[in-house]
Formats: structure tokens, C-alpha cells, sequence
């Protein structure tokens, strides 16, 4: 007969305790996989299925016209400017939230967070309040012939605003779970505070610095609220894809509409991929961090 430990007795009680039988365990896969099915899957199939229902002509016909090119080429535009604006702020946001301890970094951080509690809507309004027209420096502007909404540069200041959280939210954790050990010795060795951000500090998060910009692009070319009310809805200057989308669809031209909505659909899915494979990269860094932090402590 065979013995047991007292230590062995009580793990196999407390798995036995918090282990799920069988059914439970294929039950919640089987929802989960309905679920996705449902909600993603059928969706996204739905999407490549109606932009190629009449056919490639009519497909490659809704993305190379005009006002479609034009809207792509504006979607491009924004993500390519705010996207580096964002890598900016982002590396020096973390790198002194998790670096250093100053007065307002609570107030810095919740101003990090303050895109996901402010609807991108409400967020357009606030720039027409101030750019606009009528707003606090519409007249000067007018005045010296400068535009901000219903132009560019006002898609750029809405995609910025929305999209500055996600590049410092990945890289902050991080940072913090790496601790100062690194930059400390090598500071002591001789070296200067560039030469500790570029061989020390950058090459521990670049994948966490990734995976920030992968997402940070994705919300920019997908961004729909603040971008429709700055933009004033222009068809071929300030339309970006998801609004020349909207129009197209509105205007019951249901195969161009789901040609170009294929396109972002296609985006998501790249992302997707791409997110996959950093997110384990930054699980990794994340896991030896804290290990080694441990180490040290």
C-alpha cells in the first residue's frame, strides 16, 4: 500500500479542490470557441466574402479610385506622423516614470490614462473648441491663414491624442520590473546618460517598444470618432479609411465599401500575427526582469 506525505496530501487536496472535472473544462472551450465564432470569425469572413462578391474587377475598381486612394493615402499619413510622436513620448514618459521619482509623476501617469476614460467624440469637439472657426484661436488663425480642423493637421492632433497611451503603457511595467541595477553600474563604469538610454536601457525594452508601436498603428489607422468630427467629412481631402468607408456604405455602394473595409480587416489581422509573436518576446523580458530582480532583492 503505498504512503503519502503529509506535504503530498495536502497538494493533491488543494488541487482537488480548484481543479474543474472534464465537462466543466471542454464546456467553457466549447462556449469560448462559439463565442469567437460568432462575434469574430464569421464577421471577418463576412467582410472579404462581400468586397469580393462582384469580383476582383470591381474590387481592385473601389480601391484604386480616386477618393479611395486618397483616403488610404490620408490613413498612411496620419499613422506615419503621430505613431513617431508617440514613440517619443512614450520612451521618455516611461523612462522617467520608472527611472526616477519626482513631483507629479502620479499626475503624469493619469494623464497617460486620460484617451481611454474621454470618448475620441468628445475629443474632437475639445479640438474644434479650441481650432476651430469659432473656437479660442479660430479668428487667429483665419487670420493668418492657417488650418487645423477639417485638415490635416487636425486628424494628426486627433489620432495623437488618442493613440499616446499605448506605446508608455507597454514599456512603464516593464521598466519598473527591470529595476535600475543596469543603468547604476553603468553609471559607475563611466558612462554618460545617452549612452546608458541607448546601450542599456533601449536594447532591454525594444520588444515591449514594439509591441507598443504595433498596437499604437493599429488604433491609428482605425480611429473613427475624433477623426470624423475634425475632419469635416471632405470627401478626397480629409476623408481617412474608415470614414470614406462610412460614406460608401451610406451611399448603399455596399462591394466598394467592403473592398476597402477588407483592407483594414486585412491590417487587423497582420497585427494580430505580429502581436502574437512580440507578446511572447515581451512576456520573456517581463519573466527574466522580474527573476532577476528577485536575484538582486
Amino acid at each position: 500500500m503505498p504512503t503519502t506525505t503529509p506535504g503530498g496530501q495536502v497538494r493533491r487536496s488543494a488541487l482537488a479542490a480548484t481543479a474543474e472535472p472534464v465537462w466543466v473544462r471542454w464546456g467553457l472551450i466549447a462556449v469560448a470557441l462559439v463565442f469567437l465564432t460568432l462575434f469574430l470569425f464569421v464577421p471577418l469572413v463576412a467582410v472579404f466574402v462581400e468586397a469580393l462578391k462582384k469580383g476582383w474587377d470591381v474590387y481592385l475598381a473601389a480601391i484604386v479610385e480616386p477618393d479611395a486612394w486618397h483616403a488610404i493615402k490620408l490613413t498612411l499619413i496620419a499613422a506615419a506622423i503621430s505613431v513617431p510622436l508617440n514613440l517619443v513620448f512614450g520612451l521618455a514618459a516611461a523612462w522617467a516614470i520608472a527611472k526616477f521619482d519626482f513631483r507629479g509623476k502620479n499626475v503624469l501617469l493619469t494623464l497617460i490614462d486620460l484617451p481611454f476614460s474621454v470618448s475620441p467624440v468628445i475629443v474632437g469637439l475639445i479640438y474644434m473648441l479650441v481650432f476651430g472657426l469659432q473656437g479660442w484661436f479660430g479668428e487667429w488663425l483665419r487670420d493668418h491663414d492657417l488650418k487645423i480642423v477639417f485638415a490635416v493637421p487636425g486628424i494628426v492632433l486627433a489620432t495623437v491624442f488618442v493613440t499616446f497611451p499605448f506605446i508608455a503603457r507597454e514599456l512603464i511595467p516593464l521598466m519598473q520590473a527591470q529595476g535600475q541595477e543596469q543603468e547604476e553600474a553603468a553609471r559607475v563604469l563611466g558612462a554618460s546618460g545617452w549612452q546608458m538610454f541607448w546601450r542599456v536601457t533601449l536594447p532591454n525594452v525594444k520588444w515591449a517598444l514594439l509591441y507598443g508601436v504595433i498596437l499604437c498603428n493599429a488604433r491609428a489607422m482605425g480611429e473613427f470618432g475624433a477623426v470624423s468630427v475634425v475632419s469635416g467629412h471632405i470627401r478626397g481631402q480629409t476623408n481617412t479609411m474608415p470614414l470614406h468607408i462610412e460614406i460608401l456604405y451610406n451611399e448603399y455602394q455596399f462591394a466598394a465599401a467592403f473592398a476597402v473595409a477588407s483592407l483594414l480587416a486585412g491590417l487587423a489581422l497582420v497585427t494580430m500575427a505580429l502581436k502574437y509573436i512580440v507578446e511572447r518576446r515581451v512576456r520573456n523580458e517581463v519573466r527574466l526582469a522580474s527573476e532577476n530582480q528577485g536575484n538582486h532583492s
